[in-house]
């Protein structure tokens, strides 16, 4: 099973926090368009034939393009490779659009999950009735907070009236597969706007949110802002504080942290990003994306006009690195680790060998000692103060 990710690069305007290459420009918008299709072909061996079972649409801001011209992507990435639950007129089942008779139609078990990551300032009456005509079944909505203090501090141009209007659209619309993004630990923020906001995500019922704490990442605007005085850094306190009320309500309201940064309903994990901590092969399209096949990692370069260049083109120009044993294991316990399913030491020893086994077990007591890990049948689990020191613990079990 493998996934595709399509990375937009285009954004209304650039978030002073932001690392992700996007740019907050119109220009190359069509062209961009034409050379990701011819991408989707020049990269249509990479997968090997494998059924695709997730696409994931981020950036960026997908939506600043209409819903109908991602679904022209859509189609040809269909065309070009086995997505899950596409049938031959390129249509998945539990989508808004009709088929021309059951005679064609051939469901699968479980149709792919194809994400589309959207801003808030988008979702209208008429963008959802036309996303309606696609065959996007999941939506990851950018709100960030619904808080306007903290709104403003993350210099969002949506209101937190326009992210519960959007959420509700989309409901409305008949989406049950909903992910809003939040981030905690605003300077100058408090407890209480912390908890209104965790109050109204919870309250909205959707069935999926990602929270992330905000990181002051080199060469973004904050950065520079913190650097200079003119922003107030990140206060670990605040992080802390915020984290643990953040965990407390998830519970409190059936929600499971599947993944450090990730909590959902039971059965609503993003099938994509499990994808990736679980080490399954997948694609990366447009400026930037990575693309891994168990043996490589890939990564396109962040030049736009070079990428529109050389597909255009027919060449493909990304560094790639052959990934040595160590490095896998390092990657597995990384990632594992940050899940509910753990990092299982039998896998280790039947992947690595028994002195990468007798390697981790040695390491991994003393994260245990200190009450950081806990191990059940041989697998190991981050604790609730193992997962503030997550980076540090998996570093310490890293092979160098």
């Amino acid at each position: 099973m493998t996934g595709i990710y399509v990375h937009i690069p285009f954004c209304k305007s650039k978030c002073p926090y932001c690392n992700f290459f996007s740019l907050a420009s119109r220009k190359y918008k069509l062209t961009f368009l034409q050379a990701l299709s011819r991408e989707v072909e020049l990269t249509s061996g990479y997968l090997e034939g494998q059924p695709v079972t997730t696409v994931y649409f981020g950036g960026g801001t997908p939506s600043v393009y209409p819903p109908a011209a991602l679904q022209q992507i859509l189609e040809t990435i269909a065309n070009t490779h086995k997505v899950i639950g596409w049938n031959s007129h390129g249509i998945i089942p539990g989508s808004s659009i009709a088929h021309d008779s059951m005679e064609d139609y051939r469901p699968p078990a479980i149709p792919a999950e194809i994400t589309l990551e959207i801003n808030p300032d988008d979702v209208t009456v008429a963008f959802v009735g036309e996303l309606k005509q696609t065959a996007f079944n999941r939506i990851s909505l950018g709100v960030q907070s619904f808080d306007m203090d903290d709104l403003g501090y993350l210099q969002r141009t949506h209101s937190t009236d326009r992210s519960m209007q959007a959420v509700r659209l989309l409901q409305e619309a008949g989406y049950e597969n909903i992910s809003i993004d939040l981030i905690y630990g605003i300077p100058g923020s408090s407890a209480e706007r912390w908890h209104r906001t965790l109050e109204t995500a919870f309250a909205l019922e959707v069935s999926h949110i990602s929270v992330y704490a905000l990181t002051v990442e080199p060469g973004t605007i904050l950065s520079w802002m913190i650097e200079r005085q003119r922003s107030a850094p990140t206060d670990e306190e605040l992080l802390v504080s915020q984290y643990h009320l953040l965990t407390r309500m998830a519970v409190d309201h059936g929600f499971e942290q599947y993944e450090i940064s990730n909590f959902s309903r039971p059965g609503w994990h993003s099938k994509h990003n499990t994808g990736y901590w679980q080490g399954t092969h997948y694609l990366g399209l447009g400026p930037s994306a990575h693309s891994y096949n168990g043996i490589a990692r890939r990564w396109n370069g962040t030049n736009l006009n070079e990428y529109l260049q050389g597909v255009t083109e027919g060449r493909l120009k990304f560094e790639e690195e052959t990934l040595t044993p160590e490095q896998k294991y390092n990657e597995y316990v990384m990632t594992s680790l940050r899940t509910m399913w753990g990092c299982d030491s039998n896998k280790i020893n039947k992947d690595f060998g028994s002195p990468v086994y007798n390697f981790f077990r040695k390491q991994v007591a003393l994260s245990m000692q200190q009450e950081l890990v806990q191990e059940t049948s041989g697998i190991y689990f981050l604790t609730e103060r193992g997962k503030l020191f997550a980076d540090r613990i998996a570093s310490d079990l890293f092979l160098v």
